[in-house]
């Protein structure tokens, strides 16, 4: 780990946090993820050798501890870990406010459904089971359609199709269904100006938007919102 040289309380922070990709595997950790595969789905463009590689940094900081258990290894937040979800939670909504240009690099849609499926209020859902169909427009397949199946309090996405019925079928572009999981524009703008289509009976189609809600960062207050 380099250092910068300073007593500084804020440069000894970032002599761990800086590092590439260490933040984002904390906020994974803290959003819930427990198993490398779950840490891998929240980062997927993270190599699996680097991210073994900061989870053996965090755990010697003594920011995660690692429980093996028949083999299997998983991974949570010591205090000082825990303790950093404010930090997350500000850095997040501060980027919210003030980094609010999106390239065509960053949008993933493997990381929008992972988010969307560990984050929809299960709440709102029918107690039976549900499935949402996604089809992406500018996204080339097979990475355009997913099936969001909700059963209960339990939620699960796939790339396949799962072959339960579909309840309704959301049809839009990555960035558009991106820019709503932010907060960078609502649900009935993007449906009443034909960015978002809803396949279902009228009584779901007004539904699906509760169901799925937004991220979130997507309350916090920014300039500019469409």
């Amino acid at each position: 780990m380099s250092t910068y040289g300073q007593f500084c309380p804020v440069a000894k922070a970032m002599e761990l946090l800086d590092e590439r990709w260490t933040m984002l595997v904390i906020r994974e950790l803290l959003a819930g993820s427990s198993r490398f595969n779950d840490l891998r789905r929240g980062n997927p463009k993270m190599s699996p050798a680097l991210l073994s590689k900061r989870l053996r940094s965090l755990e010697r900081a003594g920011v995660v501890r690692n429980t093996v258990v028949d083999g299997r290894s998983t991974y949570s937040l010591t205090p000082s870990g825990q303790d950093l979800a404010g930090v997350v939670a500000a850095v997040g909504a501060w980027g919210v406010r003030w980094i609010n240009q999106l390239g065509q690099e960053d949008l993933d849609p493997h990381l929008l459904m992972w988010d969307i499926r560990r984050t929809v209020p299960l709440g709102e859902w029918p107690r039976s089971r549900t499935v949402v169909a996604f089809e992406f427009s500018d996204v080339p397949p097979p990475a355009a359609r997913w099936w969001l199946n909700v059963t209960g309090d339990e939620a699960d996405v796939c790339d396949y199709d799962p072959g339960f019925e579909v309840t309704a079928t959301v049809r839009t572009g990555l960035r558009t269904l991106t820019e709503i999981w932010r907060g960078d524009r609502d649900w009935l703008s993007a449906i009443r100006s034909g960015l978002v289509s809803i396949s279902a009976p009228t009584t779901v189609q007004r539904a699906v938007p509760v169901w799925l809600g937004q991220g979130n960062f997507a309350a916090v207050a920014r300039p500019g919102v469409l």
